[in-house]
């Protein structure tokens, strides 16, 4: 469901057609912007996001190497023993391969493997997160782009009362005050757009930085926004956030990876072996021979090495586990904080663009009339139109905060929240 603002109206002083919220409907110079592109430009382009996704991709590489058996060892030598006759004398020659206790290589495989996974949502939490954050700049940026144009219509408003107050002086039907108090108001409008330039060029270097390119660079307008109404429930963005969440499936698979650590620590208690097989050759006798010898490592300073290695890995387990809780509440309260400031956004575009608005409007118009037949003082024709200016500026921004709260959740529950809801899995 989507919201419109129906019809026009026509303000009096300026000949401009207003919409219904009262801000002018002009030609824009800046080529429009669409959200879409810059959020396709953001994920080829954002150096954080494909840094991301190769510290993924490094990670996947290490699974098969921490799964393979040490290198394996060529021996080459010679040997002469001339002590007891015979005399041994010739070439040694074999290979020697380091044996992990059973189970220790796939162990160390798991521990890869959910840390890799653990990095692959990292890289989802880090492109979503960066969305959001576009997405927030570009609607900050339509804001200052609507309070440039409302603010430049109202001046155009103030510079007709400032020449009407002139012309009653003139005749001696209002106060040289009247003049004075509309040229200070056109001095705090052009101060007021002054500061909204200055805004719009830092969100254009905010954009441009999320896109990678040069701060400094040319951008465009934003598209016209309409507030799509929330229909997700609260505990059903909660039950998104708990299956969908990239920073929380992250921070489960921490767990995982800390589990089987756990083991493999245990795991050390458990000798490693050394097979080396040789052959031998008599140069005296002219004959071969052959040499077998099987070592293990015996874990004998286990007190202050594996021991401390199963205390390791078990204070990680319960950090990750306190980890996981952390990101969950905290997961929850945005979401939560996220959904409020979502309803209390489309309560007040409702009642801005449903009575505010066109009330203010009203008002302003016969205050125009009122104060060119000299029934109403300047003071309140000014107040009418200030009203009606911070009404339009609110509006635009409840719009845009409405906005930046379903950016927010989106990145919070791992997407669009117009995707089908997931189907309830079992724990």
């Amino acid at each position: 469901m989507t919201m419109f603002f129906p019809g026009f109206l026509w303000a009096a002083e300026t000949g401009n057609p207003l919409s219904a919220d009262g801000t002018t409907h002009g030609s824009h110079t800046e080529p429009r912007i669409g959200l879409g592109g810059l959020i396709d430009e953001l994920e080829a382009a954002n150096p954080e996001i494909k840094a991301a996704r190769q510290r993924w991709e490094a990670a996947k590489a290490v699974v098969p190497q921490v799964q393979t058996l040490p290198d394996p060892k060529l021996q080459l030598g010679y040997q002469r023993m001339p002590m007891v006759p015979p005399v041994v004398e010739g070439a040694m020659y074999g290979f020697g391969q380091d044996i992990p206790f059973p189970g220790k290589l796939r162990l160390r495989g798991e521990v890869a493997e959910r840390d890799a996974e653990r990095l692959e949502q990292e890289y989802q939490a880090t492109r979503l997160r960066l969305i959001a954050a576009l997405k927030e700049a570009y609607y900050s940026l339509h804001f200052v782009h609507k309070s440039i144009e409302i603010v430049g219509s109202n001046k155009a408003l103030l510079m007709q009362f400032e020449k009407t107050a002139k012309a009653r002086y003139s005749v001696g039907q209002a106060a040289q005050q009247d003049v004075f108090r509309a040229q200070v108001e056109i001095s705090r409008v052009l101060d007021r757009l002054a500061v909204l330039d200055q805004q719009m060029e830092s969100l254009h270097a905010a954009i441009n930085r999320l896109l990678n390119r040069p701060p400094a660079g040319p951008l465009g307008t934003p598209e016209e926004i309409h507030t799509t109404i929330l229909t997700v429930p609260l505990h059903e963005l909660n039950r998104r956030a708990d299956e969908l969440s990239p920073a929380l499936r992250a921070s489960a698979k921490g767990i995982d990876r800390s589990e089987r650590s756990v083991s493999l620590a245990k795991r050390q208690y458990f000798p490693d072996f050394d097979v080396q097989a040789l052959g031998l050759r008599n140069d005296r006798i002219n004959d071969n021979g052959y040499q077998v010898i099987v070592g293990i490592k015996i874990p004998l300073f286990y007190e202050s090495k594996q021991k401390q290695g199963v205390r390791e890995a078990l204070a990680g387990l319960e950090g990750a586990r306190e980890d996981f809780t952390a990101t969950r509440q905290d997961l929850l309260f945005q979401v939560k904080d996220g959904f409020v400031q979502a309803q209390r956004a489309e309560r007040l575009i409702t009642i801005l663009r449903d009575a505010i608005i066109p009330q203010a409007t009203l008002a302003l118009q016969a205050a125009q009339a009122g104060y060119a037949v000299g029934k109403v003082d300047f003071l309140t024709l000014l107040n009418s139109l200030l009203t009606l200016q911070d009404s339009q500026l609110e509006l635009h921004g409840e719009m845009v905060s409405h906005e930046r709260a379903l950016a927010r959740l989106e990145a919070l529950t791992g997407g669009s929240l117009n995707a089908p809801l997931p189907q309830r899995t079992s724990r």
